[in-house]
């Protein structure tokens, strides 16, 4: 029997299609395979090709040249600029702004060939490391109220380039997705004074059904009201409302998790196209009882079509306990 399950955070209903139920192998995939480029501008020795960078972690070498292992620039093509003002105004019932904002690339290493999944464990952490730096670093400025990161690895997940990278988006505004998960875990707390995502960690935790694994700091579970077959979200044991705050020890336990999640999911689904996205705190306000940041993976081996697009409803062909059970089957690296 189908069923109907409602996400405790923002009350969206998903599709459980349990008489639909797919194994790994009953989707039809498109393994990511990077070929290399001669010519890609994230490589070592293409410096000159990008934007003057902003970060970088290195072995040597000064800044825009060879020597780095993680580097920080400015998207060539931004969706938004930093430079300007807001210039908010309404014209009608319609309401502008000004595209402010910011727009940038980490390239995760100088080696075209490699994935997040097969960097090192240092390395993984050197990347998350940046993001933390890029957000303190931008948070400075007032006009930005929320900063997003984010990773599509492989063509299928929006990914133009193949050399391993994510992107930052800095916004004037909460985003309208955002809003809706900090108004339903605000909710929570107020009926129940309680972070809805620490209930989710304490109650996945008991259940174990949904959890592919679990480290001293984390827990990674396929979501009760999964949208999507295998995805995955990789929750903070203990209460943290902003991934900027983080600890030293968290942030190392994070990169092992990270990458055997996505290893995990390489092996079961062979290598699939996927989004890895982080879900934070808006960046100027203080810490917040009601929310807790987590990572969401989300693997490309299904479509988003018309019922979905109309209804906002999800149909999820792969119950989450047995993505779970894939996922644990796995094995660890």
């Amino acid at each position: 029997m189908p069923e109907l399950r409602k996400d405790p955070v923002t009350g969206r209903w998903v599709i459980i299609a349990t008489e639909r139920a797919r194994r790994p192998m009953d989707f039809h995939r498109e393994p990511v395979k990077i070929q290399g480029a001669r010519l890609c501008p994230f490589c070592p020795g293409h410096e000159l090709k990008t934007p003057p960078e902003l970060l970088s972690f290195r072995d040597t070498g000064g800044a825009n040249a060879p020597g780095w292992r993680v580097r920080v620039v400015p998207n060539k093509f931004p969706a938004l600029r930093v430079e300007g003002q807001l210039d908010r105004e309404g014209e009608g019932l319609y309401y502008k702004m000004n595209g402010i904002g910011a727009h940038e690339v980490i390239v995760e290493s100088p080696v075209h060939e490699s994935t997040l999944a097969e960097l090192q464990e240092k390395n993984v952490e050197e990347v998350f490391w940046a993001f933390r730096e890029r957000i303190l670093d931008l948070r400075k400025d007032r006009r930005l109220r929320y900063i997003l990161i984010f990773k599509n690895h492989g063509e299928l997940a929006g990914a133009s380039l193949e050399h391993t990278h994510s992107q930052l988006i800095a916004l004037p505004v909460v985003p309208k997705r955002v809003q809706e998960e900090l108004d339903g875990a605000k909710r929570h707390f107020d009926y129940r004074e309680r972070c809805v995502f620490c209930d989710i960690v304490k109650h996945e935790a008991r259940d174990m059904r949904r959890v592919v694994l679990e480290t001293e700091h984390f827990l990674a579970i396929t979501p009760y009201a999964s949208r999507f077959a295998f995805e995955t979200w990789i929750v903070p044991r203990r209460h943290e409302s902003h991934f900027e705050n983080a600890e030293s020890s968290v942030m190392r336990n994070l990169a092992w998790v990270v990458r055997a999640a996505v290893r995990k999911m390489d092996r079961v689904l062979e290598w699939p196209a996927y989004n890895m996205v982080m879900h934070s705190s808006p960046v100027q306000e203080g810490p917040l009882e009601h929310y807790h940041w987590h990572i969401e993976l989300i693997p490309k081996i299904s479509k988003v079509a018309g019922f979905e697009w109309g209804t906002g409803f999800y149909i999820n062909p792969t119950p989450p306990e047995e993505a779970a059970d894939f996922l644990r089957e796995a094995g660890l690296p």
